[in-house]
């Protein structure tokens, strides 16, 4: 994502007054522009398709459809491509961020977020980073531990995948930022970033998000790990 490039994004909130408030906030940042706004889930999906908003800033709970069944149809096989989904919650330990990640969502956010870090997380989920504090992390690997999914083969689902490229997806997987495995494995960090984009393509993944969820789901790494020292 380059400065110069104006970040399209469209609002959905079943509030109007609260829709209203962050369109007009991503309308103050010089290079955010908000290109719509949805009351319900279907709405959303809808204006998804129509708009190709860079992000949309969903609501979990909408009537007609949630925004998980939302964000699954955007960011679905036939949904829109390059799309991000940045879901909003009222709650911290709402019960939804293991199905919103599932689905496709590139990040979880507060409401009461203040205002210049909601800005920031529309920057990075725009450029292709996922959104995923290390609470939302832990919260996502207990999830898994209380409902495990069946681990698929490791030999179909990372065939393909180095040793080398298994070391940073495990550390993905750990909640590390790229830096951090950076010092972790004694690489630079454009080295981190190339394994990164080599595991984004080799698993079919949108962002950080969905490789974590591999990382889990192929039983590479167990349920409530330690970061290695």
């Amino acid at each position: 994502m380059t400065q110069d490039r104006v970040i399209r994004v469209l609002v959905a909130d079943d509030q109007a007054l609260l829709r209203g408030s962050f369109r007009i906030l991503v309308d103050t940042a010089p290079d955010l522009v908000a290109v719509g706004e949805a009351g319900t889930g279907i709405e959303a999906v809808d204006l998804a398709r129509r708009e190709s908003p860079d992000v949309v800033l969903m609501d979990v709970r909408m009537p007609e459809m949630d925004g998980i069944e939302a964000t699954r149809r955007i960011c679905g096989p036939a949904g829109t491509a390059g799309v991000r989904v940045l879901m909003l919650t009222t709650f911290d330990l709402d019960e939804y961020v293991y199905a919103a990640l599932r689905a496709g969502a590139s990040g979880f956010l507060l409401k009461d977020t203040p205002p210049g870090e909601l800005l920031t997380a529309i920057r990075v989920v725009a450029s292709g980073e996922a959104l995923l504090a290390p609470t939302v992390t832990r919260r996502l690997i207990a999830e898994f531990a209380r409902h495990p999914e069946p681990a698929r083969p490791l030999a179909r689902e990372l065939g393909g995948v180095t040793g080398r490229e298994r070391d940073v997806l495990t550390l993905i997987a750990r909640g590390l930022s790229n830096t951090e495995i950076a010092g972790h494995l004694s690489l630079s960090l454009a080295t981190v970033k190339t394994h990164v984009g080599h595991l984004l393509g080799k698993l079919a993944a949108r962002d950080r998000a969905q490789l974590v969820i591999v990382a889990y789901e192929t039983g590479l790494v167990s349920a409530a790990p330690r970061p290695p020292r």
